[in-house]
């Protein structure tokens, strides 16, 4: 409940600001204002994570092509499913991850049930291997907008660091818990530490 009424008055205070970041978005690269990526949710199901799109429109080709022609590229791909700089991005998609505006859709999310305000971030299907058997305590919870591992650092921290976050918030959640996360959310994004 709390999910939905905080999604629903976050997308009423926010909605110009939405509206402006949609225009200057396809202003900057005309192409589909919202990526809908592949996630997985609570209980391994799938669903549509929303974002504002960051990329180029050409950007699993252009991944593709990196991929098959750079082999520190394709390295650090496999080795943190990220590229520190990764030319998909647009100026304007750089300013809005750095700023972590790219992820109020994810607002939607809320409403529709498949996010909550805390917990794990949602990972994509290539990316389960990586947890292992620790897959089960990141389905246990629905993936959050904010959550440990946003808060302790994001993209500055190694993957198994990452994991050991999720399950950790996993097996200790509760709403002590989730209002110190809120908490430090604020300044995580102010300070926009280990965002990219």
């Amino acid at each position: 409940m709390l999910d939905l009424v905080v999604g629903i008055i976050a997308i009423i205070v926010f909605a110009p600001l939405l509206i402006g970041l949609a225009i200057a978005i396809y202003a900057s690269d005309p192409g589909p204002l919202i990526f809908a990526q592949p996630r997985i949710g609570r209980n391994g199901r799938e669903f549509r994570c929303l974002k504002f799109r960051t990329m180029v429109v050409d950007a699993t080709d252009r991944l593709e092509q990196l991929l098959a022609n750079d082999p520190a590229a394709r390295a650090e791909w496999a080795r943190d499913h990220k590229l520190r700089n990764d030319p998909r991005i647009t100026p304007l998609g750089r300013f809005l991850r750095k700023s972590s505006l790219d992820e109020l859709p994810q607002f939607f999310n809320l409403i529709n049930g498949t996010m909550s305000i805390v917990g794990p971030r949602p990972i994509v299907n290539a990316e389960v291997v990586r947890y292992g058997r620790r897959f089960q305590d990141y389905c246990r919870v629905r993936p959050g907008i904010t959550g440990l591992w946003q808060v302790s650092g994001r993209s500055d921290t190694t993957y198994r660091r990452r994991v050991a976050l999720d399950v950790a918030y996993s097996k200790h959640r509760s709403l002590g818990l989730n209002i110190k996360i809120m908490m430090m959310t604020v300044p995580a994004v102010l300070a926009a530490k280990g965002s990219r």
